[in-house]
């Protein structure tokens, strides 16, 4: 299932062309998502994606405010992608999301600059695994690695990796439990050869 179908999917429970329509046209936390895949879609598309990429970027631009959002067309994202509510999200392009994602509004996946001694600088942003669920106003931020179906509790602050299947909750955080369920509202069925590059199996530094 393509990013865009499971994206559906994960408004709807099932997809359909017309049930993708009537998600971009009605629902504003879910237009930025379609815009994202249409300008990588674009970028992939040779010389005619080239042309209508400055459109479809302007696109998404002009979604993403009327989201209340900031969030990159050039972020990584995994198919079943979900955003509820929205308002005051922001999102690094370099953080990494993986498949069946659900971001709730305020969450924060944000850059960390670590500055050496030389004055070197060293950029690191969050990578998010499958299944996860991040709450309301959770802060993401640095090279931390969110465990796949794991579960991040509101206004939660998270600096450190989190291992698969926890909830983490506070500020600054804490895993309050272990081998968790994950939370995936109407997860997209993704073949095998849809794995995502930013499952656990795949991520190597």
């Amino acid at each position: 299932m393509s990013g865009l179908r499971a994206d559906v999917w994960r408004q709807y429970g099932r997809y359909s062309p017309s049930l993708a329509l009537k998600a971009f046209l009605t629902l504003r936390n879910f237009r930025p998502i379609a815009t994202l895949r249409m300008c990588q879609a674009a970028r992939r598309g040779g010389l005619g994606g080239r042309v209508a990429l400055p459109f479809l970027k302007l696109l998404h631009r002009m979604a993403t405010q009327l989201a209340g959002i900031d969030f990159s067309w050039q972020t990584e994202v995994g198919p079943g992608f979900a955003v509820t509510h929205g308002w005051g999200m922001v999102i690094n392009p370099g953080a990494r999301i993986g498949s069946n994602v659900t971001l709730f509004h305020g969450v924060t996946l944000g850059q960390r600059d670590r500055i050496a001694a030389d004055g070197t600088r060293t950029s690191e942003c969050p990578v998010i695994e499958d299944e996860v669920w991040i709450g309301p106003h959770a802060i993401i931020v640095g090279g931390v690695r969110i465990g796949r179906g794991s579960r991040i509790g509101g206004g939660a602050f998270v600096t450190e990796d989190v291992p698969p299947y926890s909830v983490v909750a506070g500020n600054p955080s804490s895993i309050v439990k272990s081998g968790c369920t994950p939370d995936v509202m109407n997860p997209a069925p993704l073949a095998p050869q849809m794995a995502n590059p930013v499952s656990e199996h795949a991520l190597t530094e």
